[in-house]
């Protein structure tokens, strides 16, 4: 696994972060605060164009987050360059904006030029001719695809907040089904420019910064909650057949079991418990196992007056009698929303805490909400814990649920 995210430069930095409870919001940049000045953020924890060589210099910032995300993940797995089953061998990516900085920066450019006396004869139409290949929503996956050789199926998932929560369903049907025996797996957002975040704002779903510290302004589950914080990175993973697994004497770090999904086809916005509950359900007979073998869920919990009591309630219909001794938390809390990249992050935490043993508080839950009754690891980490399996949730504006299952791997 890898990941460049508002809590560290790698996975092992992000998920040390999330254990000590860090919360990596902040201010907006100077060119939103102007405009939006109430708007707070979750940048990446580093540059990745700094941990990139020059050539991947000119490309958007999501696909430049993606490269340095599959790398940790392939040189984990022992991946350097093309593999002889190359054609066995996927891109699997979720992406929720794509290029949002490339189109920011297109529009910026025309509208300066357009209305600037001081450059006589420079046309505002002229732009750079890599412009579309840099803001399509497959760059990332072309460019993970073209860096590793990789022949076998390049695909995107744009799902809104469930898009790499997709792309991971979905390359672990095509492996399991027979059609690969591998893939990189990717989600990746940035969309913290000055367009983005003014259409988000006009959604009337963003936090509003806490007025005691900023950084704990997203606060899933609480009774104060007002919404969520964008924020932005990209995790990616690398999914293997067992068979090809041992064949290269990699052991594996979990085993990815259940994938569920459905859709509300009911409302842009507003959560659908029974939709929900449908998504789980599917995960944990895919995974055949029963709600009483998971011991921890990452939730999607995204600090919405709505989102989040419809999610506890369907975690109740799910679980039942588990559903008291259930660990659940909301890693948003610390790293805000990443969109497109935040299914497959919270995964990469839920794997991690089943691999340390270790579960990720939700991290400002001060006072919680009594219609969100179940323990959502409130404040402070929790170490020590025998983890068997875990659940990841993300639910996506469009009304699209997904669910993931993992389990610790036995041969």
């Amino acid at each position: 696994m890898g990941a460049i995210s508002p809590l560290g430069a790698d996975r092992h930095q992000t998920f040390a972060a999330a254990l000590a409870g860090n919360c990596a919001i902040r201010a907006a940049a100077p060119e939103v605060a102007k405009w939006l000045p109430h708007v707070v953020v979750a940048p990446a924890a580093a540059n990745p164009e700094q941990l990139l060589d020059s050539k991947y210099a000119a490309l958007d910032r999501a696909t430049q987050l993606a490269l340095v995300a599959a790398h940790e993940a392939m040189t984990e797995a022992g991946i350097s360059g093309k593999p002889e089953d190359a054609h066995r061998f996927g891109v699997y990516a979720g992406v929720g904006f794509g290029g949002a900085q490339t189109v920011d920066s297109l529009y910026e450019r025309f509208y300066t030029l357009l209305h600037d006396t001081s450059q006589p004869g420079r046309n505002p139409t002229v732009m750079h001719p890599l412009s579309v290949p840099r803001m399509m929503a497959n760059a990332p996956a072309a460019l993970v695809s073209m860096r590793y050789g990789l022949n076998g199926p390049s695909n995107t998932y744009s799902v809104a907040c469930a898009s790499s929560a997709v792309a991971l369903g979905e390359a672990f049907r095509a492996i399991r089904d027979g059609y690969l025996d591998a893939a990189v797996v990717l989600g990746t957002e940035a969309m913290l420019t000055p367009g983005a975040l003014m259409a988000w704002n006009a959604l009337r779903v963003m936090a509003r910064p806490n007025v005691t510290d900023p950084a704990r302004s997203c606060r899933p589950f609480s009774k104060d909650r007002n919404g969520f914080v964008l924020g932005e990175g990209a995790a990616a993973i690398v999914l293997e057949s067992e068979a090809r697994a041992r064949a290269r004497s990699r052991q594996a770090l979990s085993e990815l079991c259940g994938y569920g999904c459905s859709s509300d086809a009911d409302h842009l916005t507003a959560p659908s418990s029974a939709e929900q509950v449908r998504a789980m359900r599917q995960a944990l007979a895919d995974a055949d196992m029963q709600p009483a073998q998971i011991q921890y869920l990452n939730a999607h919990g995204t600090a919405t007056d709505a989102g989040d009591v419809v999610e506890t309630q369907s975690i109740r219909t799910v679980f039942g009698d588990a559903a008291d001794g259930l660990a659940v938390s909301s890693t948003k809390s610390m790293h805000g929303h990443l969109i497109g990249a935040s299914g497959i992050l919270e995964f990469a935490i839920s794997v991690m805490a089943l691999e340390q043993g270790a579960l990720p508080p939700t991290a400002t839950l001060e006072v919680p909400d009594p219609r969100c009754d179940l323990d959502f690891v409130p404040l402070t980490a929790r170490r020590n814990v025998g983890v068997e399996a875990v659940m990841s949730n993300s639910f996506a504006f469009g009304g699209s649920n997904v669910s993931l299952v993992a389990r610790r791997y036995r041969a």
